[in-house]
């Protein structure tokens, strides 16, 4: 029937796309052989060296590679088939980790070696993140944006609670062992499971003739040139403040807990845990514009509760307010809808590159800040003071975006979509 309203997209619509499913399992073997890994690589030096300093700087060492893989690599993804990209960068990574198996290998070079796997993370997501849209359009995207960012917070929480098993029953090369192999099934299931298409730039492109440092500057014009997406972008890099907990679980699981390994893997999958929960419900009960609406307050409150951290709560208490933290961050998946219309297919991948590395590298250095914060100040009074300021930051972030886009989505029903602002034009704003 003409002008008749379309059904709503379900997640299984989505979960009936052979493609998705392929995509989606990929995610759910590499994120939670990658977190198994790192947090098992942060407590074996933690334990090997009892300071907060170098295992926040391990912990970081998961992350700072971003930086060289969001500047120089994302964009490739843009330039060559995707698909193609996302297994190379899974075959190298297999390499890497298989590497750190080999026997009395030194903590040194197993810092190095997950240093240098890090640094395919960047072409690798962008791929994906850049793939999606082609293979869910609509509402059906959206719904798989949630699906992948559930899947990679409950990624998390298994390879959290994982690796702290691991390293107090077994060793850290268990988790190894099941990281490289999750790289090798990952890049099958890619290879196999997915179409080939070609780059999304073409070979005859201005972007195709620009040199690295030109394209890569190009990029950045077109994610902070627009107040809007500027505004989106420090919205998603929020992240880096109430994940503070992740880089110092395991001096606040011992100091402030008087917990061990498995403590302080209950500390790093409550942070995550309740975002894995309500994300779906979040993304498929309330309509785009709700979503919109609700995105400053739930920064703010995601932000704000970790304040109550530096009253010094015991176990159960703090793992329920890091939990409901947790929860408020599913205002991520509005700050994605609403920044990913303005990006064209182009400068998709590089886009999220951009977006992905300031998470990335932020939480690289506000985790190495707060490892050294924590010398002299209680793990709980650091948490408390990160969550302080990001509380500020969000309150700024959410006056500029009601100049940007009122309440209800006034703006938003103004601007006439353009062809680079379709739905076909979604990328994740980031990760984490």
């Amino acid at each position: 029937m003409k002008g008749a309203v379309p059904p709503r997209a379900t997640f299984r619509d989505v979960f009936a796309v052979a493609e998705f499913r392929n995509l989606w399992l990929s995610e759910v073997l590499s994120v939670a052989g990658d977190r198994l890994a790192l947090v098992a690589l942060t407590l074996f030096v933690y334990d090997k060296t009892g300071s907060p300093l170098q295992t926040a700087a391990t912990y970081a060492a998961g992350y700072v590679p971003w930086v060289i893989g969001g500047f120089f690599l994302a964009g490739v993804a843009d330039r060559r088939p995707r698909r193609a990209v996302m297994v190379t960068c899974d075959v190298v990574r297999f390499v890497l980790v298989a590497a750190m198996i080999l026997p009395h290998m030194p903590l040194i070079a197993l810092v190095g070696l997950l240093f240098a796997t890090t640094m395919f993370a960047p072409p690798f997501e962008s791929a994906r993140a850049s793939i999606t849209p082609d293979i869910l359009h609509g509402e059906q995207y959206v719904l798989g944006t949630a699906i992948i960012q559930t899947t990679f917070l409950a990624g998390q929480v298994v390879g959290a609670a994982g690796g702290g098993v691991a390293v107090a029953f077994f060793h850290v090369k268990p988790s190894l062992v099941i990281d490289a192999a999750t790289f090798a099934l990952s890049a099958l299931l890619i290879q196999f499971g997915t179409k080939k298409r070609p780059p999304a730039v073409r070979p005859d492109s201005e972007a195709a003739r620009q040199n690295p440092l030109a394209n890569m500057a190009a990029g950045f014009r077109l994610v902070f040139g627009d107040t809007g997406l500027r505004t989106l972008i420090m919205f998603g890099w929020l992240v880096v403040w109430y994940t503070v907990p992740e880089g110092i679980a395991a001096p606040y699981a011992q100091h402030a807990l008087h917990g061990g390994s498995i403590a302080t893997g209950a500390v790093l999958a409550s942070v995550v845990l309740a975002t894995a929960i309500v994300t779906p419900l979040f993304s498929r009960i309330l309509s785009p514009r709700r979503r919109i609406d609700w995105m400053g307050p739930l920064a703010i409150l995601c932000n704000g509760t970790l304040v109550l951290i530096a009253f010094h709560p015991g176990l159960i208490t703090s793992l329920v307010i890091f939990s409901v933290s947790s929860a408020f961050g599913t205002y991520q998946i509005a700050a994605n809808t609403a920044f990913v219309v303005r990006v064209p297919n182009e400068r998709r991948a590089q886009a999220f590159g951009i977006a992905n590395m300031g998470v990335i590298v932020g939480q690289g250095i506000t985790f190495v800040a707060a490892g050294a914060a924590t010398e002299k100040l209680s793990p709980a009074l650091v948490i408390g003071i990160a969550g302080g300021v990001g509380m500020v930051l969000a309150i700024i972030f959410t006056a500029q975006w009601r100049h940007v886009s009122p309440p209800g989505g006034r703006h938003a029903a103004r601007r006439r979509p353009s062809s680079a602002a379709s739905t076909r034009s979604k990328v994740p704003l980031h990760r984490s």
